[in-house]
Formats: C-alpha cells, structure tokens, sequence
C-alpha cells in the first residue's frame, strides 16, 4: 500500500502518561508495546522516514522500537505535544518526504488503508488532511511540506490544533467511529 508523493511519519511517543499511571507507550496490546503498534501501522502504509519522537522514560521507550526507525529525543516534551510535533518535523525536513503524517503512539485501532488515504490526499494538492470517522475527526493527520514552518512554531498541549483551524482541511471520510486512545490501563483490551 505505498503512497505517493513519498510522505513521512512522525509517531508522538513522549508523553508522561499521567493518567495512565505509567510509561503506556509501553504497555503491552497483543504482545507488543503501544508504540510498535503505531510504528508498524505507518511501514504497512508505506511511510518513510518513520521517526517516532521519545521524551519520557526515552531510553526504555528507544529499546522497545525496531532498530531501523529514526529516533528524536525531545527534551522539552513535558511543555506539550507541540514540543514533540516540532521536534519530529525538524526530522522529517532534513528528508525527502514531501509531507508527514502524525501518528499517536496511544492510538493502536489506526488501520493502515486510512493512513494511506489520507496521505494521499497531500498528492491532491491539500496542505493538510486528517481522517474523518462518523463520529468526529481524527488522526491520523496528514501536513504538507510547505506547513513545516508554521507547525516549527506551535506550542503548547494541542499539536496542531490551532493551526488545522486556520488551514482547509481536506477530511477523508472513514467508516466507523474514530478509535480510542488508550489514557487509562482500563482503556486496553482484556487479555
């Protein structure tokens, strides 16, 4: 399932995970930890570079990933998920990639084909896209090169919220509801 143009993936995986109690990028879903989860969605899409940001418990988090991802540390990750955006997108500038799509590392229900459509929608000629479930949109999010300065500008615990609201989103329509980030230990399936 390959995209085109070549777009990236940066996965947001830096979080404290407060309300889950622990480092949940490591909790374990089918035998593999969060974060992997997210990391194989974006290989079975076609994404390249895949470049996963860590922050919290970072070298726990760096020994759980595959050896071939590029890894971001991000410092400033308990300022927000604006701080680990920025850093991923200073990754992906130095590539190829004609855009990035954002992944949550919390977020393990993300099928691979929506990752493909909306990463294809950059192809289109969008700045930005991000899937659009019957009950509300979601990520992933897709953001077009030429977004890469404003998003190096965000702050604060919202992404890119803010600036998805100034830019015309183009949503891709996905059948069934947006799957649920795991906050809570209670979130994850029963084993």
């Amino acid at each position: 399932m390959p995209t085109s143009p070549q777009v990236a993936a940066v996965v947001l995986a830096a979080g404290s995970g407060r309300r889950f109690g622990g480092t949940k990028q490591l909790a374990e879903l089918d035998g593999r930890p969060l974060v992997e989860h997210a990391v194989a969605t974006a290989r079975r899409a076609g994404l390249a570079p895949v470049v996963v940001v860590v922050g919290h418990d970072a070298d726990r988090v760096r020994a759980a990933l595959p050896s071939d991802v590029e890894v971001v540390d991000n410092p400033a990750h308990a300022t927000g998920q604006a701080s680990s955006l920025r850093a991923g997108v200073a990754a992906v500038a130095t590539s190829d990639a004609e855009g990035l799509v954002v992944l949550l590392a919390d977020q393990p229900g993300i099928d691979p084909e929506v990752v493909v459509r909306v990463a294809a929608a950059l192809g289109d000629g969008h700045l930005a896209a991000r899937a659009r479930y019957v009950d509300r949109p979601g990520h992933p999010v897709a953001l077009a090169r030429s977004t890469f300065g404003a998003l190096a500008t965000l702050t604060g615990d919202v992404g890119a919220r803010d600036l998805l609201a100034e830019l015309a989103v183009h949503e891709v329509p996905v059948a069934g509801p947006c799957p649920p980030d795991v906050d809570t230990p209670d979130d994850l399936p029963p084993r």
